[in-house]
């Protein structure tokens, strides 16, 4: 190319940040680019919330227009800012790679509790202009308040610096961007599985004009065609919902073992209880559209539900269950009883972790107080152990759920991790024992069964039209006497039990979380 190209931009340090990523793998391709500073709606106007700024593309406007009168020969922008129908004559001419989408809490020090879920204290303030990531915060914790949040990166941070919010959240991919230094603050990152991001989080677009075909060519060799593909579907459900940066939806697609796993979530307002779906699928063709359709008012939900547990009354379930007016049976249908009324210190002292495969291993583990030093690591199967870690003034160091994988593969991933150490491993009597056969030889296993089960006598059938088993003792003890109806559902949480309900020969959704989110996620996505 014979041209400099010149590359719009607003002025922010993420933003400069962002245009020069661009200049710098265009100079990499012997394309030579300047910058061009563009001030957008958006960065003008700061005393209005972003839901109550007129139209979309906010932060996009003035660098389109800038486009198409060529006074720019490409814009840079973050994805996720961008209306989805581009204005005619522009076009998406590439994507980057995709930075993590996660979501960071950055919580004020004299704020946090870790044994509340996401280490924040009760009724906290939390800053955010997000309504996406108010109704999704608020189906986790329904204490927390919230306070609009606006201005660029390090004027967000200031304010909480001083002390105008607790806690504010923010996009991790912004701030690993520019390196920002968070030193002074406790910060919990919160995966794309539990707080869905926005459409296209973390990805930068290219805009050009669309009757420039020499630069859409060039371009071609920067672009990341599989980061396009997967967030083509989050941008089609947005589409389909026809909304815009304010409106309370999250969507996030990924491609894993050459499966795309798409995660949706969708509330009325930023204070309604939102609805999410969980799909997988080996295309994307025709995903957004599914997704769609799981949302339909007129779509019928199961009527009742039997849970082989109590569920507490204000947990993420039973709020899922009580907005859709299901009828819930919740029973265990086994008893516990600890096997063991006192712990070895010096045991104790050895181990360098303590993995934990439930919550019942959990509390009966510090029902009998245990000393465990500073040092000692924890690992857990899952988020509902991790939440229950919590209780106990501990936050787990590893937690197999980030991995998204089997048991199996939790197991060897952490052996990996383990290698050579001590794990201390309670358990109850009988268990299937994955992680300890996966550990490796040079790993010294301190296997402590603390707990037994016991089925109880007699089990009565349900009629609810769809059945939660949480464990495999609870599957024996409810088909020890009953059977499956034809037209009942089954849902596991998992894969020992689902392999337990195989067993049977029968038919079963897995969840994709084996806690309170993954079982309504699944039980919405069931089809009726």
């Amino acid at each position: 190319m014979n041209r400099k190209l010149i590359i719009g931009t607003r002025g922010s340090e993420l933003a400069l940040w962002q245009a020069n990523f661009v200049k710098d793998r265009l100079a990499e391709i012997s394309v030579e680019a300047e910058l061009k500073i563009i001030k957008t709606q958006g960065d003008i106007i700061q005393h209005l919330r972003l839901d109550k700024l007129e139209g979309k593309g906010f932060f996009t406007k003035e660098l389109e227009e800038e486009l198409l009168s060529g006074q720019i020969d490409l814009a840079v922008h973050s994805h996720k800012d961008l209306p989805t129908v581009n204005p005619p004559g522009l076009i998406i001419a590439a994507v980057s790679d995709r930075e993590d989408p996660s979501e960071l809490l950055i919580i004020h020090k004299d704020c946090v509790d870790i044994t509340k879920r996401l280490s924040l204290k009760h009724n906290a303030t939390v800053g955010t202009s997000s309504n996406r990531r108010k109704a999704q915060l608020l189906s986790l914790r329904t204490d927390l308040e919230f306070e609009d949040l606006r201005g660029n990166l390090q004027t967000r941070v200031q304010k909480l610096r001083d002390e105008k919010y607790d806690a504010i959240v923010l996009a991790k991919a912004g701030i690993a961007r520019i390196n920002m230094d968070l030193s002074d603050f406790h910060l919990e990152e919160i995966p794309p599985v539990e707080i869905i991001p926005a459409p296209a989080q973390g990805v930068l677009a290219i805009q050009i004009r669309e009757s420039d075909k020499e630069l859409f060519d060039i371009l071609q060799k920067i672009h990341d065609p599989e980061v396009a593909q997967a967030i083509s579907v989050e941008r089609k459900v947005l589409n389909l919902f026809d909304g815009g940066c304010h409106a309370p939806l999250g969507s996030y697609c990924r491609k894993k073992d050459g499966v795309y796993q798409s995660w949706t979530s969708i509330a009325d307002t930023n204070e309604d209880f939102p609805d999410r779906v969980f799909l997988q699928s080996e295309t994307t063709e025709g995903m957004a559209e599914k997704i769609f359709s799981k949302f339909q008012k007129d779509r019928k939900l199961p009527s009742s539900v039997f849970i082989t547990r109590d569920l507490a009354e204000n947990s993420y379930l039973a709020r899922f269950l009580k907005k859709h007016n299901i009828q819930v049976d919740d029973r265990s249908l086994i008893r516990i009883f600890p096997t063991i009324n006192k712990l070895d210190s010096f045991i104790l002292k050895r181990a360098d972790w303590i993995f934990f495969n439930s919550k019942n291993a959990i509390e009966h583990f510090f029902k009998l107080e245990p000393w465990i030093l500073k040092k000692t690591k924890i690992a857990v199967l899952g988020r509902g152990s991790e939440d229950s870690l919590r209780k106990y003034n501990r936050v787990a160091d590893f937690s197999g759920d980030n991995l998204g994988i089997d048991t199996e593969g939790i197991a060897k991933e952490f052996a990996k991790l383990v290698d050579g150490q001590t794990v201390l491993i309670p358990r109850a009597e009988g268990s299937l024992q994955t992680i300890q056969k996966a550990l490796t030889e040079n790993t010294k296993v301190i296997d402590m069964p603390i707990y037994e089960t016991v089925i109880e006598e007699e089990v009565n059938k349900t009629n609810a039209q769809v059945m939660i088993f949480t464990s495999p003792s609870n599957v024996e003890a409810y088909f020890r006497e009953n059977l499956a109806d034809p037209d009942q559902k089954i849902i596991c949480i998992g894969h020992s039990t689902a392999k337990a309900i195989e067993a049977l020969g029968l038919k079963y959704t897995l969840p994709y979380t084996p806690d309170e989110i993954g079982l309504a996620e699944a039980i919405f996505g069931l089809d009726y």
